[in-house]
């Protein structure tokens, strides 16, 4: 797909890995919707882009359609939605204080499951009713964000593990029913990046994770992860796989 002139969304626009997606995909010419639960966040980004922000919690199906819905009347349909709205929840089974911890793995199954689920459902509505714009007959492409968390989590990770394996556990089988409307479905399961959920840690934790790194070892950059996103966009053949951006780490048990 050719990204000059296309409609694009981006949820978690407001920061890291979203906001890097936004502004790389409105530098190849994309017109540029900007979702995040902050719209200020939202808003700084879509600013920089001449795009436009909108603040929706992606768990909350009316708040995200009434954001596409705007983001339609804008630009037009999004022929690329790319989901980075998430949240990084850390909480063992069995605390040491004995508390449950159910609280914390239904919010982690909310916004990073439920709310990818949300995002694509809508999304993918609007671009079935779409015309095509090539010769495939696509209609548009959908990406989605898992993590490397979800084949090699830590101790603490269950909630996110779970949450981010049933975001690659479902790239095939919407790939599969969504290849009738001409829609693409992919997911970037990155590992160690610069985002705000690592950048307060301390210089001794970040380079015992780093250890983990064969090459490059160091953290990936958003923009690493957002030139991602346009080589799929850009590669029609890339479709119903999850991606592992990573630099051929294995995560230790903590």
């Amino acid at each position: 797909m050719i990204l000059d002139g296309q409609t694009v969304v981006v949820t978690g626009a407001g920061s890291g890995l979203g906001a890097a997606t936004a502004q790389r995909l409105a530098a190849a010419g994309a017109k540029v919707g900007c979702i995040d639960l902050s719209l200020d966040a939202a808003q700084a980004t879509a600013k920089e882009i001449d795009g436009i922000g909108l603040a929706a919690d992606v768990s909350d199906a009316v708040a995200v359609e009434a954001a596409f819905a705007q983001v339609e009347k804008t630009f037009g349909i999004a022929r690329v939605v790319v989901s980075c709205a998430g949240i990084g929840t850390a909480a063992r089974i069995l605390p040491r204080d004995g508390s449950l911890s159910i609280d914390s793995f239904a919010q982690a199954i909310k916004v990073n499951l439920l709310g990818t689920y949300t995002v694509m459902n809508i999304a993918a509505r609007a671009m079935a009713s779409a015309e095509p714009i090539d010769a495939d007959g696509s209609r548009g492409i959908i990406i989605n964000t898992s993590s490397v968390a979800y084949e090699d989590g830590q101790i603490g990770q269950a909630a996110y593990s779970a949450s981010k394996g049933g975001v690659a556990s479902m790239t095939l089988p919407a790939a599969r029913e969504l290849a009738r409307f001409g829609i693409r479905v992919m997911t970037i399961a990155p590992g160690l990046f610069e985002t705000a959920m690592s950048a307060g840690l301390p210089d001794d934790i970040r380079a015992e994770i780093l250890k983990a790194v064969p090459f490059p070892s160091r953290m990936g950059n958003a923009e690493e992860y957002a030139q991602m996103v346009q080589s799929i966009v850009e590669n029609a053949m890339l479709n119903g796989s999850v991606i592992r951006l990573d630099g051929a780490a294995r995560m230790p048990i903590k």
